[in-house]
């Protein structure tokens, strides 16, 4: 989901109803921020009676409905906003990641697809839409993106990380060496990185490079990663 101090900026235009939808709004916004989406959603509920057009409202709902992992009442909420608003693409970005998390993948490279058309440098958009094509196996379409995520924000250790699994699906073992070191380069103490890396090198008879990719997974606490090594390692 898009990050609160992001999400915040873009609602500083308050509903002019009236003031107690203000005070609830508001209200709503603080309890958020202190991680208390139970209240956040009472509060935003509350708006919401006394102003049924405020589609920012049935955002931050949603948003915190989606903390609490609620998908399905969170998307219902940022239905609601994209019907009032549909030019909020942060709803649409919002309930592709819910929809992600529901695995409904084609539904959520849908919205993905809409909140890049509202914002074309959405590099957030582009990563999300990449894995949920990477999740239905599309891994060129899902590198395609990666691409693009990785032209606009260089420095995603993640966008590299997953372009170079979807390469490694794709057999493409040294592209994906490559983007692993990419990610280990810009993430020192990324452990499934070098335990992606350590599966390409494997696939190329590179045994030993694998194992030191191995170990550095397992000295960072991946169990799988432990376990090669004791299987497959010197």
């Amino acid at each position: 989901m898009k990050n609160i101090l992001y999400t915040l900026a873009l609602l500083v235009s308050f509903s002019s109803f009236g003031q107690t939808a203000d005070e609830y709004f508001n209200s709503g916004l603080d309890k958020f921020q202190a991680k208390d989406y139970y209240g956040a959603i009472s509060d935003y509920t509350k708006a919401i009676e006394l102003n049924p057009n405020d589609y920012q409202a049935y955002h931050n709902r949603g948003l915190s409905k989606a903390y609490l992992k609620d998908y399905n009442g969170a998307i219902s909420d940022y239905n609601k906003a994209i019907e009032l608003n549909p030019n909020d693409g942060d709803a649409y970005y919002n309930r592709g990641y819910s929809k992600r998390e529901l695995k409904d993948y084609y539904g959520a490279i849908a919205d993905y697809s809409k909140a890049i058309e509202l914002n074309p440098n959405d590099g957030d958009a582009y990563f999300y839409r990449g894995y949920s094509k990477a999740e239905l196996k599309d891994y060129n379409g899902a590198i395609s993106d990666y691409n693009k995520a990785i032209e606009l924000n260089p420095y995603n250790a993640n966008a590299y990380y997953n372009r170079g699994y979807s390469k490694r699906e794709l057999k493409d073992y040294y592209g994906a060496i490559a983007d692993l070191n990419k990610a280990i380069e810009l993430n020192p103490n990324y452990p499934n990185a070098y335990v992606n890396r350590g599966i390409s090198k494997e696939d190329l008879g590179d045994l030993n490079g694998a194992c030191a990719d191995w170990k550095k997974a397992a000295e960072l606490g991946n169990t799988e990663a432990a376990r090669w090594v004791a299987n497959q390692c010197n």
